[in-house]
């Protein structure tokens, strides 16, 4: 197939990009600052807000894979100006869309978030949100198929944010591993290998089209169980240091996932299972890997 993947220069998007140019033609936008020719893909760089951008990219595509669409108009730019032909837009959104405060697992058809929520993260969520609606409308008028996928927290080898990484480093180089005395928040992960196998599997596939999928491992983790998990990986006997979450944040640790049973919020998987085929990976192997990635850099 022929691919135009918008972002992909990290993480989620690259490791994406380091699996489909094995057997697919792929070609990159972003802005340059990180080169994929070592992944087998071919680049274009050029801001996306630019409408010149897409105004020069003439090719037909079987599909569009979009990293890093976050607020409104970002996808209406791309298809209101790109010439070609496309037959098929997956937009990579998140779990975080669905509305607050619903309990039990939140499937792929609960309601999405539709009041204003404060600060970066409200901003965040109602951009995607309204993405999801824009990608709908957008390909519906052109006639273009649309898949969106909502991963839930990714960790994995090539993670830029200061999660698993940070607790790998303690545990490297001083031996220690903090518990969180006050933590009783609940989240899942998914493997950023297993998320990228899911764009995989929606590409040119009718079953995905006009779908959206919660991407999620299994298991259903707390601080604790994340350390405990990230301990039994390594290859060092660590230390335990109580803290308290204020304690933690103090020390500049960051504290990235849900802290109580307020803010927890779960989520179905049985839909990208069945419909996609995607199997999840043990949390103990993917915390392995991840922390034979982390270990030596």
């Amino acid at each position: 197939m022929k691919i135009l993947v918008i972002g992909g220069s990290y993480f989620f998007g690259r490791v994406f990009v380091m699996l489909a140019a094995k057997e697919h033609d792929v070609t990159v936008v972003n802005r340059g600052t990180c080169s994929v020719a070592e992944l087998g893909a071919k680049q274009i760089k050029g801001d996306r807000k630019e409408e010149g951008v897409w105004k020069s990219i003439e090719d037909d595509y079987d599909c569009i894979v979009d990293f890093c669409a976050y607020e409104k108009g970002d996808i209406a730019r791309v298809l209101e100006n790109m010439p070609g032909r496309i037959r098929q837009y997956i937009f990579i959104s998140t779990v975080d869309v669905y509305e607050r405060g619903i309990n039990g697992l939140k499937g792929e058809e609960t309601p999405l978030e539709t009041r204003p929520l404060p600060g970066e993260a409200g901003a965040y969520i109602a951009g995607k949100v309204a993405l999801e609606r824009e990608v709908r409308e957008q390909c519906g008028k052109r006639g273009i198929s649309c898949t969106v996928l909502r991963p839930a927290i990714l960790y994995g080898p090539l993670n830029y944010a200061p999660r698993e990484s940070v607790y790998i480093r303690l545990l490297a180089r001083n031996r220690v591993l903090p518990r969180i005395t006050d933590a009783a928040g609940s989240f899942q992960f998914v493997y950023v290998k297993d998320a990228a196998q899911a764009v995989l599997s929606c590409l040119l596939n009718p079953r995905a089209y006009g779908q959206a999928y919660n991407l999620c491992g299994e298991e259903v983790l707390t601080y604790d169980a994340f350390f405990r998990e990230l301990g039994k990986a390594s290859d060092v006997e660590a230390r335990e240091i109580p803290l308290t979450a204020r304690e933690a944040e103090s020390q500049g640790l960051p504290l990235p996932f849900p802290l109580t049973e307020a803010e927890t919020e779960l989520y179905s998987n049985e839909k990208s299972k069945e419909e996609l085929g995607l199997r999840y990976m043990d949390i103990g192997e993917g915390m392995a890997r991840t922390y034979r990635a982390f270990r030596d850099i």
